[in-house]
């Protein structure tokens, strides 16, 4: 194990949001697991200091996260000059770590890392996990080795780069979630009944938050554990005031105990969160999130749906009786539960951490 780590350096660049932070932890978690010493590149926000602080086992490092505005715009000029300033500051740590490979989980805290690899001479990596590559995996992948895809679909928005469908990864936690008694015990929820959980992400959720409530009430035999975001949840537990079939979080620590404990789920339809749902083949009620970039939260939910493994209902058509007709017409029947469970089965790769982990060490099969 001495020998390897002293051998190879990985650095994998995976911060700004959790659906990139969260794949990058378990790519590092399975290196880890074959004796390497993966270091991880997140940015200052907020959401990666708490996304990171469980995981004392490995090792973490800040930089700058950059958002790139529109071409042609006056704000061009402040993104390229953080930009610069980014890419000394990026090869100046690669040099000190003595780094060999750069992966980048995608955004625009990978640009930077990813790029000074390659002008260095590493090999070097992106990942994208929507069928639909963003703005900044699209630019990123100009420089890379190979760039690594959650969905097949999203080849063709990579003309001429060298590209490989392995899934996307999922951390330990997940791989390992509870059983459902086991799950709802641990999160204080009734062990018997129907269980619907709601995550409708920290964006544009209030109009979810507020039709699962109605729902409810209309539904008072299934209990509901709504995550309404921090923001929300104040508004959410007033209006589930007195309702002793609902629970309400503002964020929750242990989304795989969640998800475990659920027969079914409403929520976005982010990559990150589509894979781990698969992996545990929960019945879902895909809501995209309207305003993503390129739409690509809708085409990553209509792949899932025309697969059998979703329900898929754009925002604007989103109702009570949208939600009632899931409740009664899949949760509620066992056996249209159950074919949903098996196609979202299939549309897991729980081999995805592992398959990239090889690839960044030289050791695949």
């Amino acid at each position: 194990m001495e020998e390897k780590e002293k051998a190879l350096r990985i650095v994998i660049a995976c911060g700004g949001t959790g659906g990139h932070l969260f794949p990058g932890i378990a790519v590092a978690q399975k290196l880890r697991a074959m004796g390497y010493r993966p270091l991880l590149l997140i940015s200052r926000k907020q959401v990666d200091a708490e996304g990171a602080k469980k995981y004392e086992d490995l090792e973490f490092r800040t930089v700058p996260a950059i958002a790139k505005p529109r071409t042609f715009s006056l704000r061009m000029i402040g993104f390229m000059w953080k930009l610069m300033r980014t890419l000394v500051e990026s090869r100046s740590l690669l040099k000190k770590e003595r780094a060999d490979v750069v992966l980048g989980m995608g955004g625009f805290t990978s640009l930077a890392p990813v790029l000074t690899g390659h002008l260095m001479g590493l090999r070097t990596y992106v990942h994208d996990s929507n069928s639909i590559p963003g703005r900044a995996n699209r630019l990123t992948a100009k420089f890379c080795t190979e760039t690594l895809l959650g969905l097949k679909e999203a080849e063709r928005w990579l003309p001429g780069r060298v590209c490989r469908v392995v899934g996307t990864p999922v951390r330990g936690e997940v791989e390992s979630a509870p059983g459902q008694a086991a799950a709802r015990a641990t999160l204080g929820l009734p062990v018997h009944g129907t269980l619907l959980l709601v995550t409708g992400g920290s964006q544009g959720a209030q109009k979810l938050n507020t039709m699962m409530v109605e729902a409810a009430q209309a539904a008072p035999e299934v209990q509901f554990l709504i995550v309404a975001g921090k923001a929300d949840q104040d508004r959410v537990a007033g209006l589930a005031t007195g309702m002793r079939n609902v629970t309400v979080m503002g964020f929750c620590a242990d989304m795989a105990a969640a998800y475990a404990a659920a027969d079914g789920v409403i929520t976005r339809s982010g990559a990150s969160t589509l894979t781990e749902l698969s992996i545990l083949g929960k019945a879902c009620m895909l809501v995209p999130y309207p305003f993503a970039a390129d739409n690509h939260q809708y085409y990553n939910a209509k792949i899932f749906s025309e697969a059998g493994a979703a329900v898929l209902c754009k925002q604007e058509e989103l109702s009570v009786q949208r939600i009632l007709d899931f409740i009664e017409g899949i949760l509620q029947r066992p056996d249209e539960r159950d074919a949903m469970q098996r196609a979202m089965l299939k549309q897991a790769h729980p081999e995805a951490a592992q398959t990239i982990a090889q690839i960044l060490a030289g050791e695949e099969a």
